[in-house]
């Protein structure tokens, strides 16, 4: 689960990342791990959600938003 702790350090990151001394490799690899665990994170919560919206139709009937099949 993501924290406020870790948002703050990927901030960090990417505010050092535009400077002229931008981030060593160790950085980087910390950078791309708490990307990918924020958006594994977003994921799950926009699921979570989409999960309990429910759409009505011109009748008046409630039915649940599925998955799109591909």
């Amino acid at each position: 689960m993501i924290n406020d702790e870790m948002i703050a350090r990927i901030n960090q990151l990417a505010k050092k990342s535009k400077t002229d001394e931008g981030l060593t490799e160790e950085e980087k690899l910390e950078q791309a791990e708490l990307r990918a665990i924020y958006i594994k994170a977003w994921k799950q919560s926009l699921e979570n959600q989409l999960n309990n919206t429910y759409i009505l139709d011109k009748d008046g009937n409630k039915r649940k938003v599925q998955k799109k099949k591909k």
